[in-house]
């Protein structure tokens, strides 16, 4: 499957999933040759094909395609600019935790131990106004230590090192949040404690093969 088709396929599943609705989202990833192909604005992911994508280089200058470019461009080029390891980026707003952007605030409490280890510390970004520098504002302080960012009021970005990666990470926080909203129906839902962190990151990396500092998670 080419990197255009495996869009398309994301795009198709995240409207499937109700990741995002009519004109909603963007996905990108990062080519061999430092280039980026990004779905262009104004379509819905469901609809996207492979010539709904645009190739640019970083600075958003276009390489090849037909169509407007994203307008969230800013947020994907500032994230491959801050981190070599991220190939790919996913921006959709999922209902339930597009719903926590609202109420919740500077972080995501840590209530389950597989989305510690594939997430990090998950930021509740500062409003910013869609397509413009304030949202690249809203998560520098944050790009270098976590994979899942939740904008107040817009939704949620996840990073990986492939397009698949970022993908899973988007459904995997969108049912975490799901089950804390669910929680928070019936009761107060249990955090994991410091001791659960130290506990579970000292075996991380020989159990998962998954290396991270204490000193960004806590």
């Amino acid at each position: 499957m080419s990197i255009k088709d495996e869009i398309v396929k994301v795009c198709h599943l995240v409207y499937q999933n109700k990741f995002v609705s009519a004109y909603d989202g963007n996905i990108s990833v990062r080519t061999d040759n430092n280039s980026i192909l990004i779905t262009r604005s104004g379509i819905c992911k469901g609809d996207v094909t492979v010539d709904d994508i645009l190739e640019t280089d970083l600075d958003g200058n276009l390489i090849s395609g037909k169509g407007k470019i994203s307008t969230e461009n800013k947020l994907h080029f500032f994230i491959y600019k801050k981190r070599k390891d991220v190939n790919a980026v996913v921006h959709c707003h999922p209902v339930y935790t597009t719903a926590l952007g609202l109420v919740e605030e500077n972080f995501l409490a840590h209530y389950f131990p597989e989305v510690l280890l594939t997430h990090g510390k998950i930021p509740i970004c500062k409003y910013a106004t869609p397509s413009t520098k304030e949202v690249t504002d809203s998560i520098k302080d944050s790009i270098d230590d976590s994979n899942a960012f939740i904008l107040q009021n817009h939704g949620a970005v996840t990073v990986g090192a492939s397009l698949m990666d970022a993908y899973y990470k988007m459904e995997k926080l969108e049912h975490a949040a799901k089950t804390v909203i669910a929680a928070k129906s019936i009761g107060k839902p249990r955090e994991l404690t410091d001791k659960n962190i130290r506990d579970l990151l000292s075996i991380s990396e020989s159990t998962y093969g998954i290396k991270l500092d204490i000193n960004k998670i806590l």
